[in-house]
């Protein structure tokens, strides 16, 4: 999801990449255990792994190894997404999730050793303040903190208001500009927050970073396991798409190359059950089931589709939540303005705390949203998607 609505790495970059990320995936697993089911096995894998806009190779390696054994074939687009297909006959179904999440990128070291940054994605200026970072260095992760002001010498005005981002500066340990460098970091380099997985206290609720949007590529990587043994009507694309954050790059790109018939965005909702959120601003509850937008601000979805998940949730005894959110935007909004125009929908696993270093999920609701998107696309056959595309008047 973004807020509002970089080319490819060198072949060396992305060596680097796959090295940070092995380094950061044993840094960041210390409750990994053979007792852990294999969808939480995935979702730390994807959550841990870092990947800003522009430079999401770490997960775009999670996704071919996921979706490679159920796929006929893997292709990519131009900007780097991910696009595997399962079928070649029948209505072509886009199935969208994005695998970049908010981060950042090194603007300036300054003399004495401190990084400004250019934030990735639609970042609160007060969830930067005091967190840790992984800059993802040309040696491999380097480990930074946005400083704060110390409270001891910071006037009485100071303790209540927001510093803005172009204030703060990450703090890698360094003295000087040449320690930076020898660290292998210089201008470019992509930051990630530093926000592990963790289980809720032996909760069902799962606590990670970039859930927004690797809980769509979970779904994703878990329905094309079903449908890889199931019989249904129609070609699958799998859409695992770059630089969402930014602008809905990578569906525009990918939509271009699958021409889909009907798209299928999967995303993260906003929650209501949290202190301080207006019941206008947001309608979904954690552990109540998937959600549906029917409206954001950049998307209005097709009101037969809309109808049709309505119907195959109530169906297949589903609980599907309902929100309108004003301050939003995704990939489903490029994809339903390709190929003549699509017929789409917005489908969400709620989440807490959204575009911030810390979000929370249900497994439940993450769980019910793969039963959903399954029972959607083996009853989406040609008959029905001609339906979702005609808008011949009525006699």
């Amino acid at each position: 999801m973004t807020k509002h609505p970089i080319s490819s790495l060198s072949a060396g970059i992305a060596i680097i990449f796959a090295a940070s990320l092995s380094v950061l995936a044993q840094d960041r697993s210390p409750q990994s255990s053979p007792q852990q089911d294999a969808t939480i096995q995935l979702l730390e894998k994807l959550t841990n792994a870092p990947g800003p806009s522009g430079f999401e190779e770490p997960v775009a390696k999670i996704m071919v190894g996921e979706l490679k054994p159920y796929a006929d074939k893997i292709t990519y687009d131009g900007l780097g997404s991910v696009i595997a297909q399962q079928g070649a006959t029948g209505p072509r179904i886009m199935l969208d999730a994005h695998m970049d999440e908010l981060g950042g990128m090194i603007r300036r070291v300054t003399p004495d050793g401190f990084l400004s940054m250019q934030m990735l994605g639609g970042w609160f200026d007060q969830a930067l303040v005091d967190q840790r970072w992984w800059i993802i260095g040309s040696k491999g992760p380097v480990r930074a903190v946005t400083g704060i002001r110390d409270i001891h010498i910071a006037p009485t005005e100071d303790r209540t208001r927001v510093f803005p981002r172009d204030s703060l500066y990450l703090d890698v340990g360094a003295s000087s500009a040449a320690d930076v460098r020898a660290m292998g970091v210089e201008p470019g380099d992509p930051v990630v927050p530093d926000s592990p997985f963790e289980i809720m206290n032996g909760t069902q609720n799962y606590l990670a970073k970039a859930w927004d949007d690797r809980i769509g590529c979970a779904v994703m990587i878990q329905v094309a396991q079903r449908l890889a043994h199931a019989a249904h009507p129609n070609q699958v694309f799998y859409a695992a798409t770059v630089q969402e954050e930014i602008g809905t790059r990578g569906a525009i790109a990918s939509s271009d190359v699958i021409k889909p018939d009907v798209g299928i965005s999967l995303e993260v909702g906003i929650v209501k059950d949290v202190p301080g959120v207006h019941p206008e601003e947001a309608q979904e509850a954690l552990g109540a089931g998937p959600g549906l937008f029917l409206y954001d601000s950049s998307e209005l979805p097709n009101r037969k589709f809309v109808a049709f998940v309505k119907d195959t949730a109530a169906a297949n005894s589903i609980p599907l939540q309902f929100d309108l959110i004003t301050g939003y935007g995704d990939d489903s909004s490029s994809i339903q303005k390709s190929n003549g125009g699509v017929p789409t929908v917005n489908l969400v696993v709620p989440s807490r705390y959204t575009h911030a270093h810390n979000g929370i999920i249900n497994r439940a609701d993450f769980d019910r949203m793969v039963d959903l998107v399954t029972a959607l696309i083996q009853k989406l056959d040609a008959a029905q998607v001609a339906r979702l595309r005609s808008f011949a008047p009525q006699p």
